[in-house]
């Protein structure tokens, strides 16, 4: 059996200010992403399929490689550790800095573990990251080695498949499954592995809502499932929950609710590839009071979300619009002239930039 182990903080404060305190981000050296990732995995090997956490949490959607979008979101809802934070999945491929996003949640995880969690999506797999852009990114900027694509592919099979918030809320990548109807299904799922093509498993990372049927249908994406207000509903009821929260789809305006806040989807890449000039959203829960009672009925504000939760849109970095215009991304390995000084760490990054007009929906 594997001993968890940690690093010291001093360490992961120095990955951390290699990251944040360089503009563009500095690039870890294999032997340390290497450490990070094996630590991770000794650490997630005791936390269950199904992470219970408790409000108040800001969940984040897809994220694709979008590195300063990534610290856009910290601009707005809180760096951490002052903010609890729930991914959905989907750090890497598309964009330009995959390497430099998951190394940084890694490193975040690490350092904050009681204020980060992290579940894992569709994404966080070998065969999709070989043809959507992570593992070309990690060959083109480690000089032709594949070694850093391994060790994080490998840290993906450890990555956990769902969330419950208060205990009423169900999170996951996807959304739900025909083989699964119950939570202790998924809490009973072996892990620890590639994703496979069907099964469990898939369906969580891999389906979708449709408002315009009742039960399961194939999905045309080739994996996964549509389901409808009929199975929401039931799996609900049959667990005692009030409401599904997922990402994995581009949203617009930058989220989406079904179903009078019975499902949410929440997108967090704005202007996704670049190119798409959607808005982009993470979802903060700040209280269960809608949650007392067993049998107690919920509604839904115009925003379509239940009391004591809110979206908070926000729209593209201007260093978004900068990678837009040049057409890549820039970056590099650490050289001996680089400055790699500390700092405090967030509070420098932050108070540096310009607050930018953030729309809250109430």
């Amino acid at each position: 059996m594997t001993v968890p182990f940690k690093i010291p903080i001093p360490d992961l404060d120095h990955c951390l200010a290699l990251l944040l305190d360089h503009k563009p981000p500095r690039l870890l050296p294999p032997q340390t992403v290497q450490q990070l990732c094996h630590t991770l995995k000794t650490q997630l090997l005791s936390v269950p399929n199904i992470i219970p956490i408790q409000s108040p949490i800001t969940i984040v959607g897809d994220i694709h490689g979008q590195y300063h979008d990534l610290l856009e979101i910290f601009q707005i809802g809180g760096a951490p550790p002052t903010t609890n934070y729930l991914f959905l999945g989907d750090y890497v491929d598309r964009g330009y800095y995959s390497v430099e996003t998951i190394t940084l949640l890694i490193s975040l995880k690490l350092r904050y573990p009681e204020r980060i969690s992290l579940i894992r999506g569709n994404h966080e797999s070998r065969t999709i990251t070989t043809n959507y852009g992570f593992y070309s990114e990690v060959i083109n900027k480690y000089e032709g080695s594949a070694d850093v694509w391994q060790y994080i592919t490998d840290l993906f099979d450890y990555l956990p498949l769902g969330a419950t918030i208060d205990g009423k809320v169900f999170a996951t990548h996807g959304g739900l499954s025909p083989s699964c109807q119950r939570l202790d299904q998924i809490r009973a799922v072996d892990r620890f592995k590639e994703i496979p093509h069907d099964g469990i498993m898939a369906d969580l990372v891999w389906s979708d809502p449709d408002p315009e049927i009742m039960d399961f249908k194939l999905s045309p994406r080739g994996a996964g499932y549509l389901f409808g207000y009929e199975v929401i509903e039931k799996f609900c009821h049959d667990n005692d929950l009030v409401q599904l929260v997922r990402a994995h789809q581009l949203c617009n305006e930058g989220y989406v609710s079904y179903w009078r806040g019975k499902c949410l989807t929440v997108w967090s890449a704005p202007n996704y590839c670049y190119r798409c000039g959607n808005k982009a959203s993470v979802l903060e829960i700040m209280n269960s009071n809608y949650l007392s009672g067993k049998n107690n009925k919920t509604s839904s504000n115009e925003q379509g979300v239940l009391p004591g939760q809110f979206f908070n849109v926000f729209e593209a970095s201007p260093e978004n619009d900068q990678d837009t215009f040049n057409g890549k991304g820039v970056n590099g390995l650490i050289t001996d002239n680089m400055d790699t000084s500390g700092g405090d760490l967030f509070g420098d990054y932050f108070t540096s930039r310009k607050k930018r007009h953030t729309e809250y929906f109430l």
